[in-house]
Order: structure tokens, then C-alpha cells, then sequence
């Protein structure tokens, strides 16, 4: 099993036609992710990538039953796509737009209040269930069938993290990357949710960084409902000088807030494992299982 998508999600990409939707979604599909349709207004009725191609989200629906949306729309824009997916009630939207105003995911965020969305994202390098469905930019050299659930704020070690789990042996449920951005979708507390609800999932990675409160919040969670699998932990940005925001807009401390070793012991006294560097992360899994 996995969480969020598998073989028979049904998905949509909204900016279809784009060259970069284009690119991706080729490749998803070559994977063997079921792409069903595309939204680009007023390109309703035509085919792209040999899929019909809808004006809206909500035909698209219609059209082809959908359950899942990837948005490669532009950051102007972005903010109206993800809306108009919650309003049509897809279950699963994967935004992996970069420099989405922050404003307008105060108002995404508005609109997922009492929806039945899961919002990945934005700047999200998307989910990935290993040879059953990609729906995101994420690369799959590396990917095994496995048990491990990986839940990551930065895309680069996840695909470290990802060749490690697959090289041990231990391989992957599900990785979802909830992106960089300081307001976004669901977080790691969703994700550990779901991995903890998923039988084929015996153990959880969560990849941090500095800036936010993500794992803070987690740590929060794990001290309130008992962890029934073990769970791992990467914070990067040890060094990072504080007060000044490192690659991910999401990626900054504020007068001592949120750096990475109050994460770190945070999480620590939740009873979360601590990889003590990016190299060691399957291992530490490894002998947490044990």
C-alpha cells in the first residue's frame, strides 16, 4: 500500500500544454503513472500527450473521473489553480509551482478550511509511490518498493535519502515532500498520521530543516499519541547563520527561534531516533527496526 496516490489514481495536471508540464508528465507517464486528462483554459476539447485537455477543473473531472491533480501553473496563477481544484473536490492536489506569493496561500489555505483536499505543496517536489504512481519532478533512479515512509522539506536529500533506504534494503512506502515554502499544505504531522495508519509502512523518516515550526509540531504530535513505528530524523542547516534565510523561502530563523538543534531536541524528547549526519540516515533506520 501507500498513502496519498497508488496505481489507480487518477490524475489531472493542470497547465498541461506548458513545456515544462509537458516534460514531466511525459515522464510520469512513462512511468506509469495514470494520467487521464489535462485543464488548460481555452484548449478545452483538444489532446495533449495523447490525453483529452479540459477548460476547467471541474470538466476534467467530469470527463475522467479524477482524484488527484499535479498544478504546473505559474506563480501568478498557481493560488487560482489549487483553489479551483479544492472547489471541484479533488482529493489530492500536488502543487510544484516555486515563488507562489505568500498572500495568496493565505487565501489557498482559506479555502482548504472544512474541504476534502490534501494539499502538497506549493514548491513541492511532489509524492511518489515506488512503480505504482509519480506525481511530482522527483527523480526515480533510485526508488524501491519498500517499508519506509519518507517525509521531507527538501528535495535534494531526499533523493539522498531515498538511494539510501533503497541500497539497504529497506526501500520506500511513500515519499511525500511538502515543500519549502513557509505557508503550505499538509506537514509532517499529516504525514505521520497516515504512515502510522499504513500497514505496509514499519517505519517513518522525517528530513527538517531550519526555519518554521514543522518539526516542532511534530515533536509536539509524537508526544501525545504513543508512535507504534519507529520514527527517524534529519535536521539540516547545524551551522546556518542564524537570522538569514538559506535556499528554501521557508528556511529562516528569527532571533533564535527555529534553529536546528532546538529541532533536534525537540524531537529527541519525543522519542524520535537522530540521524547524526545525511550519510547515516538508512543505517539509523535500520537499527531502529531492529
Amino acid at each position: 500500500m501507500a498513502i496519498l496516490v497508488g496505481s489507480e489514481t487518477r490524475v489531472i495536471c493542470q497547465g498541461m500544454t506548458g513545456r515544462t508540464a509537458s516534460y514531466h508528465i511525459e515522464r510520469a507517464m512513462a512511468y506509469g503513472t495514470n494520467v487521464v486528462g489535462g485543464v488548460r483554459p481555452g484548449k478545452g476539447g483538444t489532446r495533449h500527450l495523447d490525453v483529452p485537455v479540459f477548460d476547467t477543473v471541474s470538466d476534467a473531472v467530469a470527463g475522467t473521473g479524477a482524484d488527484a491533480s499535479i498544478v504546473f501553473v505559474p506563480p501568478p496563477n498557481a493560488a487560482s489553480a489549487m483553489i479551483e481544484a479544492i472547489e471541484a473536490e479533488i482529493p489530492v492536489v500536488v502543487c510544484v509551482t516555486e515563488r507562489v506569493p505568500v498572500l495568496d496561500m493565505v487565501r489557498v489555505k482559506e479555502a482548504l478550511e472544512g474541504s476534502r483536499t490534501k494539499l502538497v505543496g506549493p514548491n513541492s517536489q511532489g509524492v511518489l509511490s515506488p512503480q505504482a504512481c509519480k506525481l511530482g519532478v522527483m527523480s526515480t533512479v533510485h526508488e524501491r518498493p519498500g517499508s519506509i515512509g519518507i517525509v521531507s522539506r527538501s528535495a535534494t536529500l531526499t533523493s539522498e535519502i531515498v538511494a539510501q533506504t533503497s541500497a539497504a534494503g529497506l526501500g520506500q512506502s511513500t515519499t511525500v515532500g511538502i515543500g519549502g515554502d513557509p505557508v503550505h499544505g499538509i506537514g509532517f504531522v499529516d504525514c505521520l498520521q497516515m504512515f502510522m495508519e499504513d500497514p505496509d509502512t514499519r517505519g517513518i523518516i522525517l528530513i527538517g530543516e531550519i526555519g518554521g515550526a514543522e518539526e516542532e509540531m511534530a515533536a509536539d504530535y509524537l508526544k501525545t499519541q504513543k508512535a507504534s513505528k519507529p520514527v527517524v530524523a534529519l535536521v539540516a542547516g547545524r551551522h546556518a547563520p542564524p537570522e538569514r534565510r538559506m535556499g528554501h523561502a521557508g528556511t529562516l530563523t528569527l532571533f533564535g527561534r527555529a534553529d536546528a538543534n532546538q529541532k533536534i531536541e525537540a524531537l529527541r524528547s519525543a522519542g524520535v531516533h537522530i540521524a547524526p549526519n545525511p550519510y547515516d540516515v538508512a543505517e539509523t533506520m535500520r537499527q531502529s527496526l531492529e
